[in-house]
């Protein structure tokens, strides 16, 4: 089946050249083609005065992240290089399943299921199930390592590992902006300065935090968002825990910024005059006393 490139996908395909924010697990630095059916368009916010703040890519149906995936899998006895690329020719995506206590087994999973989640952004360390042959129920596992395709933008790897409740895991959980439409700051042209677009925390495999969703409603320019404005589920705790660390801002735009910069700059002239005139003067009384 052939990729149908989204309208948008000439004018914007990288979002490393763009710099832009992208909502998913599309984040891809190669240039990717969009399925119209998941992408729904290209916003680029701006405040009141026309500066722009970021250009984020809106999934149509966000995917219900409650419901966990369901990989099938077989067992794959050709390795290296050319046993995956025969696993790709066939449809498959080559991969490996470890941990729990156990060897790692080399596995293909069919590859509609695995572009699938991945277009859908749910291809990152969230709770999914592995459906082995031969094996009673599902094996619950989280994505831990996914290569993608430099051109196609599609995965061509994926290391799946093995969990149960007990285990506990570091991972990045995204964040998410809220109410920006009635942030004050972002109405006077303010600019959302995003630090981190992922937080990183330390959570059981089973309860993985689906996003952070932080409003910025109440903002103001010069306002920001801190690691201690995070609400975290019993478990759930943060990596970094020898500061508060900053999140996002809101910055002044440009032609504020240009504004403060011009006048500061002529108060650091009129200033210099003055201490000029100043010491000429001294030295003049100092001739004068001679």
């Amino acid at each position: 089946m052939s990729e149908t490139p989204h309208p948008l996908s000439e004018p914007f395909a990288s979002a490393e050249i763009l710099g832009i924010q992208v909502r998913g697990a599309l984040a891809s630095p190669a240039p990717f083609l969009y399925r119209p059916a998941l992408i729904e368009e290209f916003r680029c916010y701006r405040g009141a005065e026309g500066a722009a703040r970021s250009g984020v890519l809106c999934m149509k149906d966000e995917p219900d992240m409650a419901e966990a995936d369901t990989f099938h899998c077989e067992p794959r006895s050709d390795t290296g290089t050319g046993g995956a690329r025969k696993s790709r020719r066939d449809g498959w995506v080559p991969g490996v399943l470890y941990g729990g206590g156990q060897d790692p087994v080399a596995v293909r999973l069919r590859a509609n299921e695995i572009n699938k989640a991945f277009l859908q952004g749910r291809l990152r360390p969230q709770l999914a199930n592995i459906d082995v042959p031969g094996e009673d129920g599902t094996q619950p596992v989280i994505p831990r390592d996914v290569q993608i395709h430099p051109v196609k933008g599609l995965p061509v790897h994926v290391d799946f590992m093995r969990v149960d409740e007990k285990t506990r895991i570091n991972v990045d959980v995204p964040v998410r902006f809220i109410n920006e439409e009635q942030s004050p700051g972002l109405k006077r042209g303010g600019v959302l300065n995003v630090v981190r677009h992922a937080v990183e925390v330390y959570a059981p495999a089973t309860a993985i935090p689906d996003r952070f969703d932080i409003d910025v409603g109440a903002l103001d320019i010069g306002d920001g968002v801190h690691a201690s404005a995070l609400t975290l589920e019993e478990g759930v705790t943060l990596v970094v825990t020898d500061r508060d660390f900053t999140i996002a801002t809101i910055a002044a735009p440009s032609s504020v910024r240009s504004a403060d910069d011009e006048a500061e700059e002529a108060e650091g002239e009129e200033a210099e005059t003055e201490a000029e005139d100043g010491a000429e003067a001294e030295s003049d009384e100092d001739e004068s006393a001679e």
